[in-house]
């Protein structure tokens, strides 16, 4: 109760001193890097079946890189070696004028950069005019202190590179029996620390995902299951009231289709009332996990696949086309 005492004071000083400044809604889904990925030339591809379009296809709006693990400097995309693959990449989204964040960490794997020179070389690799931000998914159980030295470089450098987009994204639940329960003990570290460090300009990207059993303590309930589209928003309003993160500053991250929780499914009804609230709610921004699930499951996929949503009548590339969109 200390902690969140302490989080919420500070979140009211910089909601009345004017720092957490709005930042302009920005779109763009994850792209699974590990899928699809030419060990021959580090390029990321497209999985067949989405309308046949080629991963810088004129549809498909900005993306985000999923993921970079390891030791700043020294980072991995798999096998595929390091270099060749921030090279190829590169290139090619600068070559398409096409927007893109670099994401680390993930459910995976972890992140850390325990040196302002290998922060420099990571940075080096991908930068461009195109680079939109840098994406910090934490999700392991990194240390308090790792945590600390990813955001106190990060803030550094969007001290001296405030045009670039830097989020931090986090697990939330979206508690609807009075207690506001949202961010998990890991996630309630992020934010200590990004406020210890005064970097009000951060980002928290909820993923409104894999809540658990439907329980009030988790999700909004309807019909005996999450509403996943509405406990999206109670998610962002939850993290909002308890520890005064303002709107402008949380964007959402669903997971299409059939979570890893099998009574929770984000469908097209749930894309199309989060794409419209989310921007009407003032939110940073919307993604998706992932651009690689965005089609049906062909036959023996298992349930929960990186390369489809299991939702048998919905066309490829249907949530992009209602995500992008505020109907």
């Amino acid at each position: 109760m200390r902690l969140i005492a302490t989080l919420s004071a500070t979140a009211a000083l910089l909601l009345h001193s004017g720092l957490a400044r709005s930042a302009d809604f920005f779109f763009a889904p994850y792209k699974d890097a590990s899928l699809m990925l030419d060990a021959s030339t580090g390029r990321m591809q497209a999985l067949a079946g989405q309308g046949a379009e080629p991963l810088l296809a004129s549809t498909w709006p900005a993306l985000i890189w999923a993921f970079a693990t390891g030791e700043c400097g020294q980072e991995r995309w798999g096998e595929v070696d390091t270099d060749r693959f921030a090279q190829a990449n590169v290139a090619a989204f600068v070559q398409a004028k096409r927007p893109y964040v670099v994401s680390t960490g993930g459910e995976a794997g972890s992140f850390t950069c325990g040196s302002d020179a290998g922060f420099a070389q990571f940075l080096a690799r991908y930068d461009s005019p195109f680079l939109k931000g840098l994406d910090f998914d934490i999700e392991r159980q990194q240390t308090a202190a790792q945590i600390d030295d990813l955001v106190q470089r990060a803030a550094a450098l969007q001290r001296q590179r405030p045009e670039l987009r830097i989020s931090f994204t986090v697990a939330t639940h979206a508690a609807t029996n009075g207690s506001q329960q949202s961010l998990n003990p890991l996630g309630e570290t992020v934010l200590r620390s990004l406020r210890r460090h005064g970097f009000e300009a951060a980002i928290l990207n909820l993923m409104v995902m894999n809540y658990g059993p439907a329980k009030a303590a988790h999700c909004v309930l309807r019909e005996g299951r999450c509403d996943m589209g509405a406990s999206a928003l109670q998610a962002a309003r939850n993290v909002h009231v308890k520890y005064g993160v303002p709107m402008n500053r949380i964007a959402l991250t669903p997971m299409l289709g059939e979570n890893d929780v099998a009574a929770n499914i984000f469908t097209v009804e749930d894309a199309q009332r989060v794409a419209r609230e989310a921007r009407a709610a003032g939110l940073a921004g919307l993604h998706y996990w992932s651009l690689d699930r965005d089609q049906p499951c062909p036959p023996q996929e298992p349930r929960v696949s990186p390369r489809c949503h299991a939702l048998p009548q919905v066309s490829p590339s249907s949530f992009l086309k209602m995500l992008q969109s505020s109907p």
